[in-house]
């Protein structure tokens, strides 16, 4: 009789695991409207992707890569990567590009503190993925001019924005 109620235990505790993994991934959840980012980056996504240089390399081409379980520690990745290595560099751009910017900035400042219990909990196990795919995008950012790299991720910013919604919304 034992060994027919194994299963049962066992399910049951898959069951749980699951639920606390579940939980886990609302804490890190950004609690934003993404809308007036996206509204922003349309205003300025023809002038950026007009500068582009660098028309046949895409940045963000593995975020399609990345696993559900890994969403909180790579949007947390990908929000600090913006904000200190793009943003900063698009300053040199039109008045106009760089108040957007600089709105769009703001914005992501607030979703990085909603995903900081995310980093406060230890909830970012990363796995070996998550972890090339970040190294990929920082490593195809690093091979570029520094304002280059920059306007290619900014050109880039709906990929990372629908991204995020699709995997949070």
């Amino acid at each position: 009789m034992k060994i027919q109620g194994a299963p049962l235990h066992l399910l049951g505790a898959m069951l749980f695991l699951c639920s606390v993994h579940a939980r886990s991934l609302k804490r890190c959840s950004p609690s934003m409207d993404l809308n007036p980012i996206k509204e922003s980056f349309q205003e300025i996504k023809a002038a950026i992707q007009a500068n582009d240089t660098f028309k046949n390399i895409i940045m963000l081409s593995n975020l399609h890569s990345i696993k559900p379980i890994d969403a909180c520690c790579v949007t947390r990745e990908l929000l600090e990567f913006y904000m200190k290595s793009v943003f900063k560099y698009c300053e040199k751009l039109s008045l106009h590009i760089s108040r957007e910017v600089s709105g769009i900035s703001n914005s992501f400042f607030s979703l990085q503190r909603t995903m900081q219990p995310c980093k406060e909990q230890s909830l970012c196990p990363r796995s070996g993925e998550a972890t090339s795919a970040i190294r990929i995008i920082i490593n195809n950012y690093d091979q570029l001019e520094v304002q280059s790299a920059a306007i290619k991720s900014l050109g880039e910013l709906d990929v990372f924005i629908a991204w995020i919604d699709k995997n949070y919304h």
